[in-house]
Order: structure tokens, then sequence, then C-alpha cells
């Protein structure tokens, strides 16, 4: 199984300033996140940034780094600038390992990767974890997807779906209603991330603010799978920041 992680990373952050660079037990946040993909199975693990501060604590830790443009609308246009810089192929696959989230398995990076290459009629593939809680199935900040028979995502959603016909608004979730919770990593194909950045953004995309929509749009397939282990949430705000630094202290 051959494939690299990106972890692309912006120091702006409007809840947290400089959010890559924050100090979680002695070490920038970003070097959490390089450290626990470089425990996955990838056979490179590249950090994409556009800020020297990044580049320069990067370094400091002895990791590959590449500066990228300052213009990128998001993460997935900053991966294809890193695919090119590396030249690599159109089979080649690169898995996105959002640059805030130091607790992330290894197991789920290598999860992905395997999920992609094992269905090469998917351009794209990302993970799922069950709903528990009707307040989370209801909050429009997680996101819902739903895939048909063969794991191939129908679509994803700030809206609760789908939605039991009989569920009031204040009833509990079916015991046999098993809902699906988007979670943000994903693996691609260099040559789907070579397409993402010539199309325009869907009327969909734009409704949902969820730019994996352009990817079904273009009628590619985004496989999914149920994540092999739970997936600690990601840092945003000073509030998650203190439940990282008190999970690694524990």
């Amino acid at each position: 199984m051959s494939f690299i992680v990106v972890i692309p990373s912006r120091y702006q952050s409007i809840r947290l300033p400089g959010k890559p660079l924050v100090d979680i037990g002695g070490k920038p946040m970003i070097q959490r996140v390089f450290e626990r993909a470089q425990l996955s199975s990838a056979e490179r693990v590249v950090i994409a940034t556009d800020d020297e501060r990044i580049q320069e604590a990067a370094k400091g830790f002895g990791a590959e780094v590449l500066m990228t443009s300052p213009d990128h609308p998001s993460g997935t246009d900053r991966l294809a600038e890193v695919a090119e810089q590396l030249n690599l192929s159109g089979e080649s696959v690169i898995v996105n390992v959002q640059g805030d989230e130091p607790l992330i398995p290894p197991a789920v990076i290598d999860q992905v990767a395997k999920n992609l290459i094992s269905n090469p009629d998917c351009a794209a593939a990302t993970l799922s974890h069950s709903i528990e809680s009707k307040e989370e199935f209801l909050d429009p900040s997680a996101v819902k997807v739903v895939a048909d028979a063969t794991g191939k995502a129908l679509y994803f959603s700030r809206a609760p779906i789908p939605w039991p016909r009989d569920l009031g608004l204040d009833g509990d979730l079916p015991t046999c209603f098993s809902p699906q919770r988007h979670i943000g990593i994903y693996a691609y194909r260099v040559e789907l991330l070579k397409d993402f950045v010539d199309w325009k953004k869907s009327p969909l995309e734009q409704l949902e603010s969820l730019e994996q929509l352009r990817i079904l749009h273009q009628g590619q397939s985004i496989h999914l799978e149920h994540c092999c282990e739970a997936v600690p949430a990601g840092v945003d705000t000073p509030e998650d920041l203190e439940r990282v630094r008190l999970a690694l202290e524990s």
C-alpha cells in the first residue's frame, strides 16, 4: 500500500490565532499532527503551508515542508499544488490530514488510504462514525452522510439525513437507526485533484458550504467506510485546546 500524507497548515484562525503553533505538552500542535501521521504506513509525510513561521517550526522538528500559494480557497486546492510540486502521477494517492487534529489515530489514516486503493473506480475515500444522540443528529455543524449498498457516498449534508418519517422534534432517535457523521479525513487520487481545481463550485456546494459536493456534482465517486477507531475532535477553540492538553497529560 503506497500513499503519502499531506498536512495543510495555515497560520490564521479566527477563534484560535496562530493555531498550528500553539503549545501542546511542549510541542507545537503541527508537530503533534506530523508525529501521528508518521506512525501510519505513509511512505512520506509533507506539511504544506503558506506561512514562514510554520515552515521554520516544521524544519525545526525535522519535517518535510513545502511552501504553497497563500491564495488557495481550500485545503484541497493546496493539496493539488503539492501534487504538482512533487510531480506525482495521476494514480498516486494522497491522504489529507487536517493540521488541527493532534490526536488522530494512525490506523484511520491507513484505513482511508487502503479504502481508496481497494476501490479503483472511486476518485476519493473518506470515513464516518455513528451518531448516537439526537442533539448531534440535529446539529448543522455535524455533517451527515448517506451511502449506497456498495459504500459510495450518495450525499453529504448539514441537515439531519436520512430523516425517519415518524420522528417528531421531541422524540428520541429510533433504536434501530444509525445515522452517520462524516469525519473530515480524505484520500484522493492525484488525477482528481488536478480536475478539482478547474471545476467551478457546484450549487449544492455553495448552499451547504461542503466542498466534497463538488466531487459528487461532477459524477465522481467517494467511497465511505465506518472508522476503525474513534477519532477525537480536532482543535478549533481555546476550550478544544485545553481538552487535548488534558487528554495528552492523562
